[in-house]
């Protein structure tokens, strides 16, 4: 072999190495360039696929879970939030400013894994002075109060934490009220129950003195009747709790079935000397009917409502001002209509609701003043059973209140 067949085999060999390297090094550049991409898709992709917008995809799931949620750094700093917010304020100006939560984070921080607690946070009177302005309230919504949130802290990546945030205040208030619900009726049960037994018992011993058997007949009657009435009173409620709404509802005279209302109390007010002014759109009307003229008055108004719901609701509310105004004073009905809805109000000159007891006024056996409520033979039912009333007539109840100056129920139903 000479020296030219050397040169071209070193030729060949240098050629198919030159070609082996670079097919070599473009096959591991589109290698590298894939993987390359393959990485940034998974980093800057979203979990629910590459063709989501991932800022879209994080904000839609914290605004959808069921609690509040807040992302923030270990010193409370806010990255994001949900939309909507819980009933007292967390954050201003993107910074978490609870100290109870902050807390919780600063423990998670150092510790790390994940805390839960639960925390009552007082009621911010400077931003909520609107709210209670006058201290208006409506059955079935809550007066502002203190709020008990259940918090719950964890760390989620590179220095960013998750706050979750639930309102339990509506469940610790469902506590409270079933406590105080069995509590309640197991003492006004258990206390004429107690009593009956024990005089007649009494009886017993008093037969050879007939003044004596009287008396003590007369008392054991009296709390037979408290007993009755309560039983009365459970059943009326649980009859307002289960009946169907509107089930026998047709257009009925406002006018009448209040003066019908007001005939029911007309004992009891005349027993305490209170006087009942009845007014239609703002012109006092006689309580009843005059003789000789009709009873359907021209500026009356009709609704369609159930009439044994509409007048248990509006006795209740004036039985209830006359039990708790003094004597010689006045209670005022009014009716009128705004828009197209009518309005009834039940104004006494009392002595005011507590603007603590305001939001629990309207639940079962709650009463402001328990020791007044059993001299006055009150059981605590009528403004629950009133609630349910109107509720079942298709309206709303509400309470303005101040103390020392009277107490004012209204209830708004659609005109017919």
């Amino acid at each position: 072999m000479t020296w030219v067949h050397v040169a071209l085999a070193v030729l060949v060999t240098i050629i198919v190495l030159v070609i082996a390297v670079s097919r070599s090094y473009a096959l591991g550049r589109e290698s590298g360039e894939r993987d390359t991409l393959a990485g940034q898709g998974s980093d800057s992709g979203s979990l629910f696929g590459t063709d989501v917008p991932v800022r879209e995809a994080e904000q839609g799931l914290i605004d959808v879970m069921p609690s509040e949620v807040i992302v923030c750094d270990g010193n409370g700093s806010v990255r994001c939030s949900s939309k909507s917010s819980v009933n007292v304020d967390v954050i201003e100006n993107g910074w978490i400013v609870k100290d109870e939560i902050l807390d919780i984070l600063h423990v998670v921080v150092e510790n790390g894994g994940v805390r839960e607690r639960e925390m009552c946070v007082s009621l911010d009177l400077t931003r909520m002075s609107s709210a209670i302005s006058g201290r208006g309230v409506t059955a079935g919504s809550s007066a502002p109060s203190d709020s008990y949130l259940r918090v719950r802290v964890g760390h989620i990546c590179d220095g960013l934490y998750a706050v979750f945030i639930n309102d339990v205040t509506e469940q610790r208030r469902f506590e409270r009220m079933r406590r105080d619900f069995v509590t309640n009726v197991s003492h006004e049960l258990k206390t004429p129950a107690g009593a009956i037994s024990l005089l007649a018992e009494t009886v017993s011993d008093a037969a050879d003195d007939p003044g004596a058997v009287r008396y003590f007949a007369g008392r054991i009657t009296k709390e037979s009747q408290r007993l009755t009435e309560l039983v009365h009173k459970l059943i009326e409620l649980q009859r307002a709790q289960d009946a169907p709404a509107m089930s026998d509802a047709k257009p009925m005279s406002v006018v009448a079935m209040t003066r019908e209302s007001i005939a029911a109390n007309e004992v009891q007010a005349d027993a305490k000397r209170i006087g009942i002014v009845l007014s239609l759109n703002g012109r006092v009307i006689p309580v009843e009917v005059p003789e000789g003229e009709p009873e359907t008055l021209d500026d009356d108004v009709l609704v369609r409502v159930g009439r044994e719901p509409f007048i248990t609701a509006v006795k209740n509310l004036v039985e209830n001002a006359i039990h708790y105004s003094p004597a010689h004073t006045t209670v005022s009905v009014g009716v009128g209509v705004v828009g197209d809805r009518v309005r009834i109000r039940v104004v006494d000159q009392g002595i005011g609701i507590p603007k603590e007891s305001l939001g629990r006024i309207f639940e079962r056996f709650y009463r402001v003043d328990p020791a007044r409520s059993r001299e006055t033979g009150g059981s605590g039912l009528g403004l629950a059973i009133t609630k349910h009333c109107v509720q079942e007539c298709g309206g709303t109840i509400s309470v303005w209140s101040r103390e020392g100056e009277g107490s004012t129920f209204t209830i708004e139903l659609p005109v017919a």
